[in-house]
């Protein structure tokens, strides 16, 4: 399930990127969902696409965040706990974490009631909107399911070919203090970081994208889904042939969470014959 609202504009791609990537998918409005809460109870997959929701009135993300905490924490919560992998990408990074489902509780147990928020993402350093392809680098320590195609993949993506683009105003990674960075680091929770020179938001310890304690809840600020044919890459004319084999780091993303539901090793899609 790909949930949209009013403003949100990544939705079609994010449906595109889990199809190509083995798995059937729904778009469902969030007032649909709000009225119908058990249909969370139906999906293996969860994505929340970017775009500006509700105009981002009063701040990046904040009412489509508000609505999920106040109506459908619940049904969020007993997802997360029958182990179903979610996705937030730029504005659905924002909403995660205002919900509480980003980073998560500290000992991975989800309470009652939605969690304190423990992180933002902030206005960018330099206060101006940027929008740009950046160098990305996955952390293979981490227990993100997400990334772990971009880690096991064979052969390893080269540096040029490990890019995402990124479209924000606000996406300037803190935290609410150095106990909340110990656990993100210590925990494994940190599952992508912008490449050296490239943390042009101003991002604490170029943080690019955060898990939860499970690996399966994943937020990232670049767009995983704006990067799902080779022809995307900003200057793939001059890739070197070898980089381009297999599907896109981007595609890769998705991959890695539908193999994890369908319990196998992570490999690439047959999409990889269309797209690579």
């Amino acid at each position: 399930m790909v949930i949209r609202a009013a403003g949100t504009n990544c939705d079609a791609e994010m449906v595109r990127a889990f199809g190509l990537a083995g798995a059937a998918c729904d778009l469902v409005h969030l007032n649909r969902l709000i009225a119908e809460p058990g249909l969370l109870g139906q999906y293996a997959l969860i994505g929340f696409p970017g775009g500006f929701s509700y105009g981002d009135d009063i701040a990046s993300g904040r009412v489509f965040a508000t609505r999920l905490r106040e109506r459908l924490y619940p049904a969020l919560r007993a997802a997360a706990e029958r182990g179903v992998p979610m996705i937030g990408a730029c504005n659905g990074f924002q909403v995660l974490v205002q919900v509480g489902l980003l980073p998560g509780p500290a000992d991975g147990r989800w309470p009652e009631s939605p969690p304190e928020q423990t992180a933002a993402l902030a206005e960018n350093a330099g206060a101006r909107f940027i929008d740009r392809w950046l160098r990305v680098k996955a952390d293979g320590s981490s227990a993100c399911v997400w990334t772990r195609g971009l880690v096991e993949r064979e052969p390893p993506f080269a540096a040029d070919a490990m890019m995402l683009p990124i479209a924000h105003g606000e996406g300037r990674f803190v935290a609410d203090g150095e106990d909340t960075m110990r656990m993100l680091r210590e925990g494994g929770r940190i599952a992508l970081r912008y490449a050296e020179g490239e943390n042009v938001n101003g991002s604490a310890e170029r943080i690019a994208g955060i898990c939860d304690a499970s690996g399966l809840i994943f937020g990232l600020m670049p767009h995983p889904e704006r990067y799902l044919e080779w022809t995307n890459h900003p200057f793939w004319t001059r890739l070197p042939g070898e980089s381009m084999r297999g599907v896109t780091p981007g595609l890769a993303m998705f991959a890695g969470a539908v193999a994890h539901v369908k319990g196998e090793a992570y490999a690439d899609p047959p999409t990889a014959a269309i797209v690579g």
